[in-house]
């Protein structure tokens, strides 16, 4: 190859895939710091595409919209817990599964979030969605196809039929109820780290079968 066509010859593959992989972390970290910081109604697409010296049309080959960049971090750690999930036991029981999939998986999920953004963004980032009515109708939306998902994998492993036998999603509605529980403590006790909000959940997941007893000891 001459002097000239290498100036010309696009770079290997695995080059340009690790280039689209920066720009995107790249935006969502701009996103999320602008969201904290200047609330997310009052944030463009422009501000987030000037903030990583980009175009409104670069930022729109990567997110479809300012409420997709948003959730972005929070889908990497919902996909590494239902991958959690499924490789959980066989024969281990549904809320089991479901409890050791979430402490599991803690620490994976801190660091493919952090990968993307610095945790305590995450974590500020977590504040703003429960405060921000638009974003919050979305995370309840996005939250009840999650647990589908789960809800149909627990089926799976139990060999049900998640039409004819609720329990696979009732479980997974208990779990879910908890889980919610937890983060609302947490954010209102203002907590500010993944530790305390995995000991906060992982207090509250403890207490589940006690609170299912048909009667409580007094």
């Amino acid at each position: 190859m001459t002097t000239d066509q290498a100036a010309v010859a696009p770079p290997p593959a695995g080059l340009r895939e690790r280039k689209k992989q920066r720009t995107r972390a790249a935006l969502v970290r701009s996103a999320l710091e602008l969201f904290t910081r200047n609330g997310y109604d009052h944030t463009t697409v422009d501000e987030i595409a000037d903030a990583v010296d980009v175009s409104q049309r670069t930022f729109f080959r990567y997110f479809a919209n300012k409420e997709e960049v948003a959730f972005a971090a929070q889908d990497v750690a919902e996909s590494h817990f239902f991958a959690a999930l499924c490789d959980r036991p066989a024969d281990e029981a549904p809320l089991a599964a479901l409890h050791g999939a979430v402490l599991d998986a803690w620490d994976t999920i801190g660091e493919a979030v952090a990968q993307l953004v610095p945790q305590d963004l995450h974590l500020r980032m977590y504040c703003v969605i429960e405060s921000t009515p638009a974003l919050l109708a979305e995370h309840l939306r996005r939250t009840a196809e999650l647990e589908e998902r789960l809800a149909r994998e627990i089926a799976r492993r139990e060999g049900l039929d998640i039409d004819t036998d609720p329990r696979p999603r009732l479980v997974v509605a208990a779990f879910g109820g908890v889980v919610r529980v937890a983060g609302r403590l947490w954010g209102e006790r203002q907590g500010t780290s993944m530790e305390s909000l995995r000991a906060l959940t992982a207090f509250h997941l403890d207490h589940v079968g006690a609170a299912l007893a048909e009667r409580w000891d007094r």
